[in-house]
């Protein structure tokens, strides 16, 4: 076993060795441009564009054509919240979940002051949106509503199926941000219903700085307002070169994942089970932090009563690579908004931790961690007053 172990897979993971042999060509001999349609090295480029693009379109359930190669998640979610809100215009209605990662919060906020009125919708103490809720907060102006497909820090998996079959009822297109659910869960767009879903490769075991934007084609067409302009490249909604190498690995580690899944994810959820099970046999005063089902099956999220988080991660730091929460907030001492949205006082959500499982972790690991992580709460809360205090007397 070897030390730091890595457990932070939501914020991403390692570029898979297979993947990166894939990539290798493109950055050499292969080096043709995508958009060069006049002489081979840009149709050898091309053809494997679009082989990553039927690969990414076929783990979803969606056509080649309706894959967008965009930078990540992040700007396929802008792409797909601005693009449709600004091409219906200012006064339009938009809803969006309490739990949304930062890139849709973000956004919204921006189109907030560009004239677009946003409902929040809260969620229960298991962290999932209420169907009915979606109906209720549904107005004449609503052109889209944007559920997040997976919790980047509870794990918890939405209803989208039920969502959908709500929003289509009154001719309403369904995002999802879709980061942390791809090759860990299975998923039919056509199926739930989904209109547009948001992708990245690094979460994957692909390389960082390439996602893609699912945007369901046939009718009712879904217009978008591009956010760039140059160039008419991704049928004119995303101008600019497409990193070929950076889109092969994505191809392929799509390609690896959805080969895996079935087998990787009944192993991750046993995993997960048991460092959940070796923490709390040994420790008092241990929060779940959202439903356990439905629930990503690399995901946990514990709160430690009368112990911060930061605390438990410096003394974990040499020994393993936690977080406590999305890696896109962890520089912001606020409490997390997702915590906060289940229902967690803010002393509750300074003491979580998240556990973000991956391919390469083993039963040595998970009982090492379990381990460490009990030891350090223990030690903690000897030096905790407050601990002490909340102690009944012996």
């Amino acid at each position: 076993m070897k030390l730091p172990i890595y457990m932070d897979h939501h914020a991403t993971t390692p570029v898979d060795p297979r993947v990166l042999a894939a990539m290798m060509p493109y950055f050499g001999e292969k080096f043709g441009n995508a958009a060069s349609v006049t002489h081979a090295f840009g149709w050898e480029a091309e053809e494997a564009v679009e082989t990553a693009r039927r690969q990414i379109a076929g783990a979803i359930g969606a056509q080649p054509k309706e894959i967008i190669f965009t930078s990540g998640a992040t700007e396929a979610d802008n792409l797909a919240l601005k693009g449709i809100m600004r091409a219906a215009g200012p006064g339009s209605h938009l809803i969006i979940s309490a739990i949304e990662h930062k890139a849709v919060l973000d956004c919204a906020r921006r189109l907030e002051e560009e004239g677009t009125k946003v409902a929040y919708l809260p969620v229960g103490h298991d962290g999932l949106v209420d169907p009915e809720a979606v109906r209720e907060a549904i107005t004449d102006r609503t052109v889209l509503i944007s559920i997040i497909h997976a919790n980047n820090e509870i794990g918890v998996i939405q209803p989208l199926r039920a969502i959908s079959r709500i929003a289509h009822e009154r001719g309403i297109p369904v995002h999802t941000d879709a980061a942390q659910s791809l090759g860990r869960i299975p998923m039919d767009v056509v199926a739930d219903g989904i209109d547009l879903l948001s992708l990245s490769a690094h979460k994957i075991y692909g390389p960082k700085g390439v996602g893609a934007l699912y945007i369901r084609g046939g009718r009712p067409r879904i217009r978008l307002a591009p956010l760039m302009d140059g160039g008419g490249h991704e049928r004119g909604l995303r101008p600019g070169t497409l990193p070929v190498p950076l889109v092969v690995g994505f191809g392929a580690a799509v390609e690896f994942a959805m080969g895996e899944l079935p087998a990787e994810s009944q192993r991750l959820a046993g995993l997960r089970d048991r460092l959940m099970h070796a923490i709390m046999e040994h420790l008092d005063g241990v929060r779940l932090n959202g439903a356990l089902s439905p629930r990503l099956p690399n995901n946990l999220n514990l709160s430690f009563a009368s112990v911060e988080g930061e605390a438990i991660l410096l003394g974990l730091k040499d020994d393993v690579a936690l977080s406590s929460g999305s890696a896109c907030t962890s520089a912001i001492p606020e409490a997390s908004h997702v915590l906060a949205a289940i229902g967690l006082t803010v002393e509750l959500a300074h003491a979580s931790v998240r556990f973000g499982l991956g391919r390469s972790n083993t039963a040595e690991e998970i009982d090492y961690v379990a381990g460490r992580v009990v030891e350090t709460v223990q030690r903690l809360r000897r030096m905790s007053p407050l601990y002490r205090i909340s102690q009944p007397p012996r």
